[in-house]
């Protein structure tokens, strides 16, 4: 067979847009085209959140078109300086071009959700047609892109008042690149009255060309009053707590103008809403700023019960507790946000746990010891979920309890037995597990140190698998016996509802990832088909970066050497002068210290835990790669598969 060339000829280079058309995935979502659409509106949001614009008009056209008009500043039409191209042009068409990078003081964004340098550019990549119209300094000018090149070259097209300012966008959506061309109005409309509740005073608008409706919001009351619309009267246990605080000039933890403002209601039945923002891009899938609220609302009431005498002998009081019954809109503005994704659906920024656990929780002491009767509703709400939670654990335990095996001397169990809450870390080594074991919960976190290689068990009969020592003692402390496929295991005796493998990110580490998620795949697959197993992303690299400007002193992990070059390549952007950060490689678990291994990779709200599920091919074809790979009668197809695909490896030596 012969083997495929790879030399300077195979090496592809994507210029401009080609990137995010060859994969638009990456970029965007690419079931509909609201994304490329909420760019737009995210723009001219961060507009008036800047200062400028009242208001904010989307149209959608009979023709399948979307207009998004803002009445802010106007996109600059001169020319950039360095790269000698119209700036709006470089906006729509650069992959990295925005004024959303520049943070020093006086930036024309300071905090704005545009982080990436993607935005437009990615909605102008992946439409057929695209407008521009910028009314600034007197004058209207017009710019057309087709496919993303310019079709139309900037030009004034009008006089304008002097006075009169702003943009208009109008996108013809590309139906190629996505599962349906129809803008889903539902979601279009929760985010542009989300937009309204989140800019107190901006008026916003959705038109329906075909059917001529139009609906407007302007919300005075703000968040308070978006959450008394969503909860619809229902009955709530105490007055809602609402309050909002940000950093000042000579704040020595964060930058001036970062944190947040928040509305929490707790109510004794129905729907919990929770919704959060960060510099009006709307979160869905949460992050730190939300845990940083539910810390914060714990640490609270945690202390308000505690100096009160209230929580009784043997009640041990959670978070979830606390959080359980609390509906909440939580706005935060961080200076520099670092999203999971381009389609920012969750926030990863560590610091804004600090930031928003901070001011919530001495808002709500004042609050709490302000009104000691709501202060001491809460808390029994709080002590009866607990309670609750507590006589659940010991029901589970009894069904247990009948021919336990002896747990591993090793294991570091932790407290709770309740498997909805429990993880388990298969740590790479002692030194790593005593790290593992300084840093972790205590509460719901338990440490299992392996010691080497596990054993490849592929081909290994499951009655042969305990002769392994690692193997028994990971099967007895997790509390569920080898299987195959087709059997049906008691899964109620699963110890913890998260079997986290944690390795150095190396080769060795992905060595002895291989080997677990082998065991797992061959022996413990309803686990897998559960969702129990996941594996914990360590970083290999940490920066070290000064304090400049707004920005104080901070850490930056990076999970490898792509991350990294990434994570300079912004600081460069940001104005960072080069050198003067340091970088740390780290050699293993075993040199980070508990403080670290906890915020970097088991801290549940800034650690990254990947699920193991099956892939698209199935299990079929999942079962067939294990074989060629693991397989000890398979060398030579494993030596021709590595002859084929060694060249897409990323080695790190």
């Amino acid at each position: 067979m012969a083997i495929p060339r790879y030399d300077e000829a195979s090496i592809r280079v994507l210029k401009g847009l080609e990137p995010v058309r060859q994969r638009p995935g990456m970029y965007t979502r690419t079931d509909n085209p609201l994304h490329i659409i909420q760019e737009v509106i995210d723009n001219a949001a961060d507009e008036a959140l800047a200062g400028f614009g009242s208001q904010i008009g989307v149209t959608l056209h009979t023709d399948g078109s979307v207009s998004v008009q803002d009445d802010g500043r106007g996109i600059p039409v001169g020319l950039h300086p360095e790269e000698h191209a119209p700036v709006v042009e470089l906006v729509f068409t650069r992959l990295h071009a925005g004024g959303k990078f520049d943070k020093k003081q006086g930036g024309a964004y300071a905090f704005s959700g545009g982080l990436h340098g993607v935005g437009v550019s990615v909605t102008n990549a992946l439409s057929r047609r695209l407008e521009v119209r910028v009314w600034r300094d007197g004058a209207v000018h017009e710019l057309v892109f087709a496919g993303g090149d310019v079709q139309t070259p900037l030009q004034q097209v009008d006089t304008a008042p002097r006075r009169k300012s702003g943009t208009v966008v109008r996108v013809w959506p590309d139906p190629k690149y996505f599962d349906s061309a129809a803008i889903p109005v539902p979601e279009l409309v929760h985010a542009l009255r989300s937009k309204a509740v989140l800019l107190n005073g901006i008026k916003v608008s959705l038109t329906l060309e075909k059917t001529g409706e139009v609906r407007e919001w302007h919300y005075q009351e703000g968040l308070r009053g978006y959450l008394d619309e969503a909860l619809d009267g229902t009955e709530k246990i105490i007055p809602v707590f609402e309050g909002k605080q940000y950093a000042g000039d000579d704040d020595e933890s964060f930058a001036a103008g970062e944190g947040a403002q928040w509305v929490v209601a707790w109510t004794a039945d129905g729907q919990v809403l929770r919704e959060s923002y960060v510099n009006l891009i709307s979160t869905t899938a949460g992050g730190t700023h939300e845990a940083g609220l539910r810390d914060g609302l714990f640490s609270a009431v945690k202390a308000f019960a505690e100096l009160h005498s209230l929580v009784p002998k043997g009640v041990k009081l959670l978070a979830d507790d606390v959080f359980a019954r609390a509906s909440f809109v939580l706005s935060a503005k961080v200076l520099d946000p670092q999203f999971q994704g381009q389609i920012k659906e969750k926030l990863n920024s560590r610091d804004a746990v600090r930031l928003v656990s901070g001011y919530v929780k001495n808002a709500l002491d004042l609050w709490l010891n302000a009104n000691v009767e709501y202060g001491r509703k809460l808390a029994e709400i709080a002590i009866r979920q607990a309670q609750a939670r507590a006589r659940s654990a010991q029901k589970v335990e009894k069904r247990k309890s009948s021919g336990v095996a002896v747990l591993p001397g090793k294991l570091t169990d932790c407290e709770s037995s309740d498997p909805a809450m429990t993880e388990i870390f298969l740590v790479e080594g002692d030194s790593a597990g005593g790290s593992a074991k300084m840093g972790r919960d205590k509460e719901f976190q338990a440490i299992l140190p392996l010691r080497g290689k596990v054993l490849n068990s592929w081909e290994v009969d499951r009655d042969r698998l305990f002769a392994n020592n690692e193997i028994h003692d990971i099967a007895v402390a997790i509390g569920v016996d080898p299987h195959g496929p087709g059997d049906n295991p008691d899964l109620s005796s699963l110890r913890y509802g998260r079997v986290c493998i944690l390795s150095d990110a190396d080769v060795d580490g992905s060595h002895i990832q291989v080997l677990l998620l082998t065991l797992f795949f061959r022996h413990f697959p309803k686990l897998v088909e559960a969702g129990n197993v996941y594996v914990a992303r360590p970083p290999l690299f940490r920066v070290d970066v000064p304090a400049a400007g707004k920005r104080p002193a901070r850490k930056l992990y990076c999970l490898d050497q792509a991350e990294l070059e990434a994570a300079q390549e912004k600081l460069r952007s940001e104005g960072v002068r080069e050198g003067a950060w340091s970088i740390s490689r780290f050699k293993g678990l075993g040199e980070m210290s508990a403080e670290q291994l906890w915020d970097t990779t088991m801290n549940p709200d800034t650690r990254r835990l990947m699920p193991v599920v099956y892939g698209e091919p199935g299990i079929e074809a999942t079962t067939r790669m294990f074989d060629m790979l693991m397989g000890k009668g398979e060398s030579a197809q494993r030596r021709s598969w590595l002859e084929e695909k060694g060249n897409l490896a990323d080695v790190d030596v």
